[in-house]
């Protein structure tokens, strides 16, 4: 179950990547649990969030003030991650052990079920196993540290992306040859096509959060 610091935070995110609250702009804890009727306890803990993913530069005693966020720099910061996830794609290839190669054959599955019945949350959380497991079975703790840190940045900015039923059928299809390249331990073609699926991925992204900035601006 949500909570209220994460209802915040969430709320908050969307506002800030969105550009309904500029840059500059100022968040006071007072003035935010007066708004959604909470103490500041879960307010607090949402500035922490927000703090966390570069949203919000806080001030002791004072709240925070929002970060401005180029879309250059999330362009950088979505390249590297999808570049640690073909890398981490490619050694899985190499390293994932025959049961974790049969899982991930069952999220596939899994997701194609999710997709049938139009099931979007059920699709998301099979789509975000999917992809942890594949993370996992690189056995490399550093790498798999580094893509934690760089997802838990850019969550955000990807839960706002939106639209995703329309593009069920195109991830199923990147994750069909994510899957086959891994199966036949064809290092080079997992790396080829986890990087294929994460520049689509970030492209969306970009194209979304800048149709929505232009629209908070005009």
């Amino acid at each position: 179950m949500e909570t209220i610091s994460m209802r915040l935070y969430r709320i908050l995110a969307d506002e800030i990547i969105n550009g309904a609250v500029e840059p500059g702009a100022s968040l006071e804890e007072n003035a935010i649990a007066e708004r959604f009727k909470v103490s500041r306890t879960p307010v607090r803990q949402a500035f922490r969030e927000l703090a966390n993913a570069g949203l919000l530069e806080l001030r002791p005693r004072k709240g925070g003030i929002v970060v401005s966020i180029s879309l250059e720099e999330l362009a950088d910061t979505l390249e590297a991650l999808g570049e640690l996830e073909a890398l981490c794609c490619r050694i899985s290839a190499e390293r994932m052990s025959a049961v974790q190669k049969k899982q991930l054959e069952l999220f596939h599955l899994q997701g194609v079920e999710c997709m049938e019945h139009g099931d979007e949350d059920g699709y998301l959380e099979i789509n975000a196993k999917f992809h942890q497991l594949i993370c996992t079975g690189a056995h490399n703790r550093s790498l798999a540290e580094s893509i934690d840190k760089l997802r838990a940045r850019l969550n955000q900015f990807r839960a706002a992306q939106g639209g995703v039923e329309r593009r069920l059928a195109q991830s199923h299809d990147e994750h069909e040859a994510i899957v086959n390249a891994i199966l036949a331990s064809d290092a080079e073609r997992a790396y080829l096509a986890m990087r294929n699926h994460a520049n689509r991925l970030s492209v969306h992204v970009l194209e979304v959060l800048r149709e929505r900035q232009a629209g908070h601006g005009s």
